[in-house]
This record gives structure tokens, C-alpha cells and sequence, in this order.
């Protein structure tokens, strides 16, 4: 079942979206093949840091967060990756590793490669290893408001 937030949130809004339960899985590449999705089609969150401030870089499964070109598209800003020990009390309703990538329900930023704006789907994490949701990416777009960069595949 997807995070209780995530749930009441996309239903407060008459969001339509698919639940996916997959067999048990950690990477995100791992995940989008145990539920037959292209990589470059499910997004993974990954947790950083700019300034010390918590916020979430949302890329393509098969892509790593190159930090230095985030750090290039938020300008005046240092960005590192955050460690499980700094995040992992923002999430009290989500297995470690498996947070939606809804910045707004966490009081963090968000960050979006423009590669995942070209998909008319989003497919993300529900907040555990075994589920996955998949909306429109417009409406994705509309509720969390990202920032959008451009990321390489390195």
C-alpha cells in the first residue's frame, strides 16, 4: 500500500493513478526490471543536501545524480548527497530508500531531470520496496511544482 500521506494526498486531489506491487526490491534499476519497466521510465528520489538544507533530486532509474552539474542549475549552492542518518526521520512513513518523489509533503525541494518531463507517465516508489505508482506526469508536475535540471547520464 502506498505511503498513507501520499494516498490521502493524491486523493484529496481526485489524482488517478495505478498502484504496481512488484516482488521485493532495493535498487531502482532492480525494481523497474521486477516490474517490467523501462529504466529511463521509473523515477528514483535520491535525497541531498544543498547548503545543509534537505531536498530531492528526481532522475531516471538507470541514472546517477551528477552533483556537479545540480550544483551548476541551483547556482550558490553546495550539494552532496545526504546519508540515511540525516534523512531517514523526514520519512516516518516510508521504508529507507523508497520516498515518493513529493518534496511538498515533506518540506523539501524538489528537482526533476528534464529527461523524466518527456514521459507522459511517471512511475515512482510508493514509499515501500514492493510498490510503485504511476500517474500522469503533468499531474505530478501540477501538485509538486519542481525544479527542473539537466542532468547527463553520469
Amino acid at each position: 500500500m502506498p505511503s498513507k500521506r501520499l494516498k490521502a494526498f493524491l486523493d484529496e486531489h481526485d489524482i488517478k493513478y495505478l498502484s504496481i506491487t512488484h516482488s521485493m526490491a532495493f535498487t531502482a534499476t532492480d525494481i523497474a526490471h521486477s516490474a517490467h519497466i523501462r529504466s529511463r521510465h521509473m523515477a528514483k528520489t535520491v535525497i541531498i543536501k544543498i547548503n545543509d538544507k534537505l531536498a530531492m533530486a528526481v532522475v531516471p532509474a538507470n541514472y546517477k545524480v551528477n552533483l556537479r552539474l545540480l550544483s551548476e542549475a541551483v547556482q550558490d549552492g553546495k550539494v552532496e548527497l545526504a546519508s540515511e542518518q540525516e534523512f531517514t526521520r523526514h520519512f516516518p512513513d516510508c521504508e529507507v530508500g523508497a520516498m515518493p518523489p513529493f518534496g511538498n509533503l515533506y518540506n523539501m525541494d524538489v528537482y526533476v531531470a528534464e529527461q523524466l518531463t518527456e514521459n507522459e507517465q511517471i512511475i515512482f516508489n510508493a514509499g515501500s520496496h514492493m510498490e510503485l505508482i504511476q500517474m500522469d506526469y503533468k499531474d505530478f508536475e501540477n501538485l509538486v511544482t519542481p525544479k527542473f535540471v539537466m542532468l547527463n547520464n553520469g
